[in-house]
């Protein structure tokens, strides 16, 4: 009697993507083994391709036009920033302008990935590693970028050595009214990069074993049991982010007064938007979807709705951003008060040194 074919069954790894079902097409082979007579039986899944990604023809006329806006603004915010490195790069020596161009790209670099992960959905959790490994390292040169505006690690402690920073600032002690404040020396500048060099580092190191437990199947991003390792990964990644704020926070809160006309507080401002919307918004719209919040719509599962959302709205914010951000840093570079004062201090110096030469001779 001929048996009627089995229905599909969802497997762990195709979660993502349906709600309750997916097509999943099972193969069983049967080859007959000449040299010791026997048959050997080859079990395996195939699954369609166009569940690896999204195809045009799977949407409909809304569909297609959010999706083509959406994809020509990632693609704008990803010339803009082209243009605006050929802008630095012309007007700023070295190592000023690498770090201008690092800070500049946050924005357009995670707008081009959520383009790709709101394209295919399978690849949201590199997309999004790969955005979160970039910011880890703007982080840092934000940080870097208030101490070159002021002429470098050399003249900063020149100007600031012996004077007392407050570090009574968020994220960690904004509410630590009691801690004293603290003079800046070389060692305390070290520490500062130090804290906030760390993410960069420890970030990136920790996207790499996620990816590498994930493609073992001990990485899943909704479990969120105590002996899964995400529960316990993502936490640590937090207090590394808290702790890399700090340092920035803590320079900028104590230098803000002397860089405020080259707009370095909208400048920091939209740093921080970033930081929100790239992790506190993504972080929020994840445990709506995982808590059911955000209705699954087949073939999507929840999770794969807010993750779509997620993206969708990434790609507009950073949009935005990029554009606010080009007019800021689209000024003319000319020295600051602050360094013109010092370099005219070491031209007379230079003179008076020289008079004094041709006096003795």
């Amino acid at each position: 009697m001929s048996s009627s074919p089995s229905q599909p069954k969802i497997t762990s790894n195709n979660r993502l993507l349906s709600c309750n079902t997916l097509p999943v097409i099972r193969i069983r082979l049967t080859i007959y083994n000449f040299l010791f007579h026997v048959p050997l039986i080859v079990n395996f899944t195939l699954t369609p391709l166009y569940y690896f990604g999204l195809f045009p023809s799977e949407l409909d006329a809304f569909g297609m036009c959010l999706y083509a806006m959406l994809t020509f603004m990632s693609c704008i915010s990803l010339l803009l920033y082209l243009e605006q490195c050929v802008y630095i790069h012309k007007k700023l020596p070295y190592p000023k302008k690498t770090t201008i161009m690092w800070v500049n790209g946050a924005a357009p670099v995670i707008a081009t990935m959520a383009c790709f992960g709101m394209w295919i959905p399978r690849a949201v959790m590199f997309t999004d590693m790969t955005s979160n490994c970039y910011f880890a390292v703007v982080v840092y040169k934000v940080l870097v970028l208030l101490i070159e505006e002021l002429g470098g690690s050399s003249v900063f402690l020149k100007r600031f050595s012996g004077k007392t920073f407050k570090i009574t600032t968020g994220p960690c002690c904004c509410c630590c009214l009691c801690l004293p404040r603290v003079p800046m020396t070389r060692r305390l500048l070290f520490l500062l990069k130090l804290g906030a060099l760390q993410y960069a580092i420890l970030k990136t190191v920790l996207s790499v074993l996620s990816i590498i437990l994930w493609t073992n199947g001990y990485f899943d991003l909704s479990d969120l049991d105590i002996t899964g390792t995400a529960i316990w990964i993502n936490p640590f990644i937090g207090i590394l982010t808290i702790t890399s704020l700090w340092p920035v926070a803590i320079v900028f809160m104590n230098t803000n007064s002397f860089l405020r006309m080259i707009n370095i507080v909208p400048k920091y401002a939209m740093y921080q938007l970033i930081l929100v919307l790239s992790q506190l918004q993504t972080s929020i719209i994840n445990i709506l979807a995982l808590d059911g919040t955000i209705a699954c719509a087949p073939p999507f599962s929840s999770q794969a709705r807010g993750s779509m959302l997620s993206q969708q709205m990434m790609i507009m914010e950073m949009f935005i951003i990029t554009l606010v951000t080009r007019f800021f840093y689209r000024r003319s570079y000319d020295t600051l008060a602050c360094e013109a004062h010092d370099s005219n201090h070491q031209k007379d110096g230079v003179s008076l040194q020289a008079a004094h030469m041709e006096h003795n001779v």
